[in-house]
């Protein structure tokens, strides 16, 4: 149970779903208010006392796009987390750039994913709050400011240096089997990494991760992250074997979340990890909160593979299903990022999947045709990094 003293405000027009949502976060030991409508959770909201609101997105009369930036015109500091059954790219984007902390998808089968995203929340909440004291005693010693925010821009990229150093550089196998990547950072430091290997001349092994977050924190995980999965392979013989090629792709994650967990690094990760016995063209992969899901093209058709499971580093002690596919003698396989998703022109996630399976079908042959067909190279200031990996046979 949560040891807090945080109150929740809650606003949804829909009575049973605000009262299970009010009943399991009391549980968990918060404070609960709740209003039906947008006009009501503004009135409870300016008697004080509201640490997080929770809206829902469709209302009637004021819906949660409107209660969300009439709340950050109030204040900008309160941490607002939206709730819809829609799902529509556009909202979330919408909702994000009003100031909301987290978009959440009705219904919300796992409370325990709601509880994480207030936790999170609150605590970012509370280290702004920090941060905010702590500027304010900077104003009284502002004199070396100028020179730190040089030395620290001079770090960021320094930092970015460590990090493209550590990625790995495009791979052919003597089974014809071509491996690449590209990745544009939406900052000086990326929360995207790729890393693969041809493990013992037969395994090709290979994975894409998305870190929450931007910036040093986020990565300073990768950094993290590619030591990890470098000592499996190196010290515990990960991908080295027909029984690790067969679980291995699942076992890496759970490693992976044990540690997490265990180092408490307040991130969490979503993962395509896979690997390629290049003697038969077999493939096992696993999926952990991945979007888009990885896309395969076989004699022009694109299709995107199937397979679901949870991110990494939020639950503990869960298992993930590993897939297995058999992959032609000519084949593309394009992995993305999310951030993908923002640089494409269309107003719902569906019709963006439609536009890339589209792309795809044509241009995924190398991974220069298939930056280029993105236009990845035109795109400035974006929203989220941007990560690319191909494995091509055939072509």
């Amino acid at each position: 149970m949560t040891d807090t003293s945080h109150t929740l405000l809650i606003i949804d027009d829909d009575k049973p779903v605000r009262h299970s949502i009010a009943a399991f976060l009391e549980d968990s030991g918060y404070g609960v208010v709740e209003a039906e409508d947008g006009p009501t959770g503004l009135a409870l909201y300016a008697r004080g006392g509201i640490d997080l609101v929770i809206t829902d997105l469709r209302m009637p009369s004021m819906d949660g796009l409107a209660v969300l930036q009439r709340l950050h015109e109030i204040s900008s500091e309160i941490p607002v987390i939206v709730i819809s059954g829609a799902g529509v790219m556009s909202d979330v984007v919408s909702a994000l750039r009003l100031g909301a902390c987290d978009y959440l998808i009705k219904p919300i089968v796992d409370m325990e994913v709601l509880v994480h995203s207030v936790e999170k929340a609150l605590e970012r909440c509370d280290l702004l709050a920090q941060n905010k004291k702590y500027r304010e005693k900077l104003e009284f010693a502002n004199k070396g400011l100028r020179e730190n925010l040089r030395v620290l821009e001079r770090d960021q990229v320094a930092g970015r240096q460590v990090q493209r150093r550590l990625l790995p550089t495009p791979q052919q196998t003597a089974e014809g089997y071509s491996i690449a990547h590209h990745i544009a950072p939406s900052l000086y430091l990326s929360g995207d990494f790729v890393d693969y290997a041809h493990v013992g001349r037969r395994y090709l092994a290979f994975y894409l991760a998305d870190v929450s977050g931007h910036g040093a924190s986020s990565a300073f995980v990768t950094i993290w992250l590619k030591h990890l999965v470098s000592r499996m392979v190196r010290e515990e013989g990960l991908f080295s074997t027909e029984e690790s090629f067969e679980a291995g792709t699942g076992e890496m994650l759970a490693d992976i979340n044990r540690e997490i967990n265990e180092t408490s690094l307040n991130h969490h990760l979503t993962f395509f990890v896979g690997v390629i016995d290049t003697h038969t063209g077999q493939m096992r992969y696993v999926v952990a909160g991945h979007l888009p899901m990885p896309i395969l093209v076989v004699d022009g058709e694109a299709k995107f593979l199937p397979g679901s499971g949870k991110p990494v580093g939020i639950f503990k002690d869960i298992q993930w299903q590993v897939h297995s596919c058999q992959l032609p003698e000519q084949f593309s396989l394009v992995c993305f990022s999310d951030g993908v998703l923002e640089i494409l022109d269309a107003p719902t996630l569906q019709k963006k999947e439609s536009v890339l399976l589209e792309l795809m079908a044509q241009k995924a042959q190398n991974l220069d045709r298939v930056c280029d067909a993105l236009g990845v190279a035109d795109v400035n200031d974006t929203p989220d990094d941007i990560a690319i990996l191909t494995i091509t046979r055939g072509f």
